[in-house]
């Protein structure tokens, strides 16, 4: 009886936690939420660019990449993240990475440009070490993929390792041609 009970209620927490969404496939959430702004305005907390507004980012489509350099998955996703990077270079379309670290040792500038580096991923990346910005996006897991259309709304999350002409890969891309035609 006890075990049902477990199981009755977290089946009712994952309905619950899911409405705001409309789940398309396991790694695919569909929604219509307006981003939030980005919360840290700092030129230390950005690199490869200075703070970026959720303003300045309008009329164009935006995948947000959340990592953290010691995940594996994440490191596996910047290839596929670069090859996106240079297919679309010549539309309105940009990726931002928010570093958002587990480990104290993944808060550190130098480690995190260190990587940076090692990856070549030249987009966009604030450094959410106090995790303001996944908690504004209500995040849980690491990489998770907010594909945001032009008037600043999240219109698709995906969650976890992406690679180059897998399924879900393509199922990105074609969200983001669609987007882009608008």
């Amino acid at each position: 009886m006890k075990f049902k009970l477990i199981i009755i209620g977290c089946i009712c927490s994952v309905i619950i936690i899911s409405q705001p969404f409309k789940q398309s496939n396991a790694t695919s959430i569909n929604t219509n939420i307006s981003l939030p702004e980005f919360t840290h305005k700092e030129k230390k907390d950005w690199i490869n660019s200075k703070p970026i507004s959720k303003k300045d980012l309008l009329n164009k489509i935006v995948l947000i990449d959340i990592w953290t350099f010691d995940c594996w998955n994440c490191y596996r996703s910047f290839p596929w993240l670069n090859a996106l990077e240079k297919k679309f270079k010549d539309q309105d379309f940009q990726i931002i990475g928010i570093h958002s670290p587990e480990f104290e040792h993944e808060k550190k500038y130098k480690n995190i440009l260190n990587k940076v580096k090692q990856f070549n991923l030249h987009h966009p990346i604030m450094i959410d070490n106090d995790f303001s910005y996944w908690k504004a996006l209500n995040n849980k897991y690491w990489p998770t993929f907010y594909l945001i259309d032009k008037q600043g709304n999240i219109r698709h999350i995906y969650i976890g390792e992406t690679n180059s002409g897998t399924p879900k890969a393509k199922t990105i891309e074609t969200a983001i041609k669609k987007l882009l035609a608008i």
